[in-house]
């Protein structure tokens, strides 16, 4: 079958990581800039500069976050080795852009950072939303998953060509000192405004089983934080729209 043909998107994606969380983002490497909208940008924070690189990694010419470019060397080395037909085939449809995700006006990309990347096949990009994925795709994205990169056909809008650090790396790289001196981060993943994927869309089908009758999209936008600042009232909690641990518990999370 070829690289490039569409298939059904495979069960079980993303074993052991998740798609990193704006808080772990803004936290532990700053906000990229002051304003965002659906263009690519430049950084404009100082301290986040100096971190952001371009190098040439396999096939590719990519601008990025170093420890991100760095760990795609080593995902690009696995894949030539693993799958030399789709390594052939890789192009890159951009790295380091700061905008907002496609059609959100909360949610920060995590291209902003430089820690996400959009690969093409034979020059191909993969149809974002179609529920469908190139087979060279699937074939690498547990490659990706083993360096601890999350895969976009995971979101609830596929998007098969996005691969980015998961937030459980980002927060082994800042821990090893790979940011250099940022505050520490949360003692543990919360969920907030600007998040989205499978732990979003499973905050909101609870959510929803409690009455609040929002879209499960699996995007943390305005509708979801007032549901979650609904239920905190409602249940003695403090009123933040953050999930928490007590709220995650309270909801069954």
């Amino acid at each position: 079958m070829a690289i490039t043909n569409l298939i059904a998107i495979p069960k079980d994606l993303n074993p052991g990581v998740s798609s990193a969380k704006q808080i772990t983002m803004l936290t532990l490497l700053g906000n990229p800039r002051g304003t965002y909208d659906q263009t690519c940008r430049p950084v404009q924070n100082a301290a986040l500069l100096p971190l952001i690189v371009t190098e040439t990694v396999g096939p590719l010419r990519v601008t990025g976050l170093r420890p991100a470019i760095e760990s795609l060397r080593k995902v690009l080395e696995d894949i030539e080795q693993e799958q030399p037909e789709v390594h052939a085939a890789l192009g890159t449809a951009g790295m380091h852009c700061a905008r907002f995700v496609r059609n959100s006006t909360t949610t920060i990309s995590n291209h902003s950072w430089g820690t996400a990347i959009d690969l093409t096949l034979q020059g191909k990009l993969d149809q974002r939303g179609d529920d469908r994925v190139q087979v060279g795709m699937a074939k690498i994205a547990p490659i990706f998953n083993h360096h601890g990169w999350f895969w976009g056909a995971d979101f609830s809008t596929e998007d098969a060509m996005h691969f980015e650090v998961s937030d459980e790396t980002i927060r082994a790289w800042h821990a090893s000192g790979l940011f250099g001196n940022t505050p520490k981060p949360q003692s543990e993943p919360v969920l907030s405004m600007g998040d989205r994927g499978p732990e979003v869309r499973k905050l909101q089908e609870k959510l929803n089983e409690h009455g609040a009758g929002i879209v499960a999209d699996g995007i943390f936008g305005r509708g979801t934080q007032a549901a979650v600042m609904a239920f905190q009232a409602a249940n003695g909690l403090e009123v933040d729209g953050i999930v928490g641990r007590k709220t995650s518990t309270a909801l069954g999370v």
